[in-house]
């Protein structure tokens, strides 16, 4: 019976403590991601300047390309001709490589807000505060175990 009236009066005690506030942690967390894609570009490709001559013992001669100028003459029964290319820039199309890094960082804060209350604490939440709950148990314990043995002490 007595034992029983120490864990009662301890649950008591202790189911009166006082809450104490989490205590968060900030996390950081970076996410990188890479994305790899192939971009059609256009190039220029500048064609050199060629200088070509053909000299024939017949009386017609054609030469003729897409990028050439062609002259022909005769003199003395030879035709003389010439092909001159121009200089032109060519565009081509190329496939190029891209690669984009992009990182992101997520960080997880906790904000603290401080709110003013109604009325103050009286006295007795006061102390309790100051003196923490754990100590109040002791106390209590201490007070009960001595009015117990001197309980003990004054019977006959």
């Amino acid at each position: 019976m007595k034992s029983s009236i120490f864990i009662i009066l301890a649950f008591g005690v202790v189911a009166c403590g006082t809450v104490r506030p989490v205590t968060g942690v900030d996390s950081t967390r970076v996410e990188v991601r890479t994305e790899t894609r192939y971009v059609h570009d256009t190039s220029w490709v500048e064609i050199p300047v060629i200088v070509e001559k053909v000299a024939t013992l017949d009386t017609a001669s054609v030469l003729e390309n897409k990028y050439a100028k062609s002259e022909a003459s005769v003199s003395g029964g030879i035709l003389t001709h010439s092909l001159q290319t121009k200089p032109v820039r060519e565009p081509v199309r190329v496939e190029r490589k891209e690669t984009v890094r992009d990182s992101i960082v997520y960080r997880d804060r906790i904000q603290t807000q401080t709110v003013e209350v109604e009325r103050k604490l009286n006295w007795w939440q006061s102390f309790k505060m100051k003196l923490g709950g754990i100590a109040i148990i002791l106390i209590t314990i201490a007070i009960v175990y001595f009015l117990f043995n001197l309980l003990n002490h004054l019977k006959p």
